[in-house]
């Protein structure tokens, strides 16, 4: 019997932690509202990378035509199998990279990315992926974690990066700079805003986030 080819990514330690953690975060994390406000007004084809298990397919807006989601992880996308069938817009999840997506070019409205630019094998890849993907003028909505705005915690993240981190939180990088890489991809930022998660306490590597969208721009 042939062996099953392996799966670019594997984290099936992490896969089942993200997975609760991730749905407990939904409401006593305010997740589920930022959620809201990420896909608030999206509408026709969207492409959504790293889908994970699926939480944000029912945030997408009735005008949206089709989501296609991927997520290279096989245990996520089982629980984002079941997400999609209780979705109201229709999904259908691949498996894949967001560095090599499997779909055509200029083929998408909207990309989504949430939660995922962290965790990329290469940041600059995967967002001249959704470059090529999107129509000329079609938007970006992202939400993300990055680096710190001091440098105190901005040498905790990169230490933390080029040691642990990623290893125990499924590939998972603190101290990327998401604006600037999405800007250095060839998008224009439209609009953002900075805040922290949590709002209140002390702060994690994680805390420093933005939420907002951005433009293709023509090469």
């Amino acid at each position: 019997m042939p062996r099953r080819p392996a799966d670019p990514v594997h984290h099936p330690h992490f896969a089942r932690f993200y997975a609760r953690f991730s749905t407990a975060a939904e409401t006593r994390g305010g997740i589920g509202t930022l959620r809201e406000e990420l896909l608030h007004g999206v509408s026709g084809r969207v492409i959504e990378i790293g889908a994970g298990n699926g939480l944000n397919f029912a945030h997408y807006p009735r005008a949206v035509s089709e989501v296609v989601a991927v997520e290279p992880e096989r245990s996520l996308r089982r629980l984002a199998a079941a997400a999609a069938l209780r979705a109201e817009v229709p999904v259908d999840l691949v498996p894949g990279v967001a560095e090599a997506l499997p779909v055509k070019s200029e083929a998408f409205d909207v990309a989504v990315a949430s939660l995922v630019l962290c965790t990329v094998r290469s940041l600059p890849r995967a967002l001249a992926e959704l470059h090529r993907v999107l129509r000329p003028e079609a938007e970006l909505r992202f939400f993300e974690h990055g680096l710190a705005p001091g440098p105190g915690m901005g040498a905790v993240q990169r230490t933390l990066d080029r040691t642990v981190w990623p290893r125990l939180f499924g590939g998972c990088h603190t101290a990327r700079d998401p604006l600037a890489a999405i800007e250095a991809a060839g998008f224009r930022i439209v609009s953002h805003r900075a805040f922290r998660l949590p709002e209140r306490g002390p702060a994690l590597p994680t805390s420093y986030c933005v939420i907002g969208s951005a433009r293709r721009v023509e090469d």
